[in-house]
């Protein structure tokens, strides 16, 4: 999973490819951010390829900020869901499964310049069927080290999914890009997470990957 940044001031997508040392499987990743007057919109979907048939997982977020040059933060509205599939039987084919759809409705603060830049929200999240309240709170950044050339970027999370009684999980992906030019860079990201994806301890799960900035 990677995010790009409400804190960047120019309309921007891109393509990555990432290969997952710890997991030994590859990603695809399209992302795409657009500001305009009234806020920007962002949105990702990953594709996990760890299956034999091919894509295993697939996971989307699309996320709205309404903001004018008039208020000093904006609102924020998103949304979170997935699918996959595994041989979970032991019978060599695949069973599906979907990923807990979630809204998350909070507010957005941002800040930048050309050489840096971050964005954060806190909001409540709302999932199918969960039986307490449950929040995110989110911080993404930007830093241009060497301009046109090096960027460290990244975001982190930090999410109940049972109220405020049960644990926590946290998942961060920091990652470092050399622009080969204006269409490629190269680079990876290092996943870090507490409580994410069915494990109940901390993991680090780095990958090497490309990007093509469309």
């Amino acid at each position: 999973m990677v995010v790009f940044l409400a804190a960047f001031n120019l309309s921007a997508q891109n393509f990555q490819f990432h290969y997952d040392f710890v997991r030994e499987h590859p990603t695809l990743t399209f992302e795409m951010f657009k500001p305009d007057k009234y806020g920007n919109t962002f949105t990702f979907v990953d594709f996990d390829f760890n299956a034999d048939a091919g894509i295993s997982q697939t996971y989307f977020e699309l996320a709205r900020v309404l903001k004018t040059e008039k208020m000093p933060v904006g609102l924020h509205v998103e949304f979170n869901g997935g699918l996959g599939n595994g041989d979970f039987d032991g019978d060599g084919g695949l069973d599906g499964y979907t990923l807990n759809n979630a809204w998350i409705f909070g507010a957005n603060y941002s800040k930048s310049n050309a050489v840096w830049g971050f964005s954060a929200y806190a909001g409540y999240k709302a999932f199918k069927d969960a039986g307490k309240a449950n929040y995110q709170v989110t911080g993404t950044w930007y830093w241009n080290i060497i301009a046109n050339k090096l960027t460290f970027i990244g975001f982190a999370d930090l999410w109940s999914e049972n109220g405020l009684s049960e644990k926590t999980i946290f998942l961060t992906e920091p990652q470092f890009w050399f622009h080969l030019n204006k269409s490629f860079s190269l680079g990876g990201e290092v996943e870090i997470s507490n409580n994410f994806a069915g494990y109940d301890d901390f993991k680090v799960r780095p990958t090497v990957a490309i990007k093509w900035n469309i």
